[in-house]
Parts: C-alpha cells; structure tokens; sequence
C-alpha cells in the first residue's frame, strides 16, 4: 500500500514539472531590480556622517576618562577629621513657572598642617540642586550639624576639601561610547574605500 502511495505522488509531481517546462516554456519571467552602487555624493555623505559618530564618540571618551582618573585621584587625597558647622536645607525658584529646587547648604571645618580651613563642598562639585526636597534633607540627615566625620584634603589646594568623593562608574561605562567610534570608523572607511562589485 505505501509503495503504491509513492508512486502515484512521483507520477504525479513528474506530470507537473513536465508541464511546467515544456508546455508552458514562455511563461513570464518577475523581473528582477539590480541594486545600482551609490553615487559619489552619497559615499561622501555616508563618510563624513561615519567621521561625525566616531568625533562625537571620541567626545565621550575623553569625557568619561577624564571623571575616572579625577575621581581616582580623589582617592589618593588625605583623609582628616572634620567637624559639619552648617547643614540646613536651601531652596530656590528662578522664575514662576519653574519648580523649586532644594539643595543643603552646607560647610564643616578641618584641620591641614596645622592651619584651620572651611569648606561648602560635598561633593567636588559643591552641594548639588535638585527638583527633589527628599533627597536634598536626606543628605542633611546624613551630614546634620556638629557630627564628627571624615573629608579628602586635595593636597595641593588645601582650601578644597570634600565629604564624598565621585564615583568610578565612568571608567566601567567607557566601552558604550567606544562603540560609536569603532562603528563610525567602519562607516566611512566603507564608504570611503571599499567599493561593491555588482555581479
């Protein structure tokens, strides 16, 4: 039974293509669209818009290696006793339409070769604003008047002290904007040098 099932699709299929090649031998052929290469205007478009990726990449990376290595050589600052004198919350409108925004006003103290110095910097940007009142009164939970804590004394500017230090994170992250320049490269290198040979 299954052997007669096979010969009769074989019979079948053989009758079909049969007909498809020699009884309908001037059936109409779909034509086919050949890619045309690119024009000289579009290849020096591609190429300056490859170079302009790889630039604004290489931005980035300099931007980003620049806050690593700042916030390791943070790291390497003394580390001294320091005492908060002021840490209350501080807020600011620019105009009626905009938000309010918080941030602590803050200053502590500190010793450095024996001299007495003050400083307003949590961080080295100073103490930051922000549209959030929580999280400027939970960094004066965090620093409240007369604690006893720790600050980084940049050695060579000794008026210039921080409570925190910045984050390495850039120095992870670097690998994100290195690919805009490896893929900006392979753009205008492929548009610039590599030309497509149409069979």
């Amino acid at each position: 039974m299954a052997i007669q099932r096979f010969l009769s699709n074989f019979l079948w299929h053989r009758q079909r293509i049969w007909r498809m090649v020699f009884i309908m031998p001037n059936a109409p052929v779909v034509p086919t669209r050949v890619p045309t290469p690119p024009s000289l205007s579009g290849r020096w478009f591609l190429a300056v818009l490859g170079l302009s990726i790889a630039l604004l990449g290489c931005l980035f990376v300099w931007l980003m290696t620049r806050s690593f290595l700042r916030a390791r050589e943070m790291r390497t600052w003394p580390e001294v006793s320091c005492v908060i004198i002021t840490s209350e919350l501080e807020q600011r409108r620019h105009d009626e339409n905009s938000p309010m925004e918080y941030r602590q006003n803050l200053s502590f103290g500190y010793e450095w070769n024996g001299k007495t110095y003050t400083s307003q910097n949590l961080t080295l940007r100073g103490s930051p604003w922000s549209s959030k009142r929580a999280l400027a009164e939970q960094r004066i939970i965090q620093f409240p008047r007369g604690k006893q804590t720790t600050c980084r004394v940049n050695p060579n500017v000794a008026e210039f002290a921080v409570l925190n230090v910045d984050s390495l994170a850039p120095g992870y992250s670097i690998w994100f904007p290195c690919l805009f320049v490896i893929g900006g490269l392979g753009i205008t290198y492929r548009a610039t040098f590599v030309k497509k040979v149409l069979v």
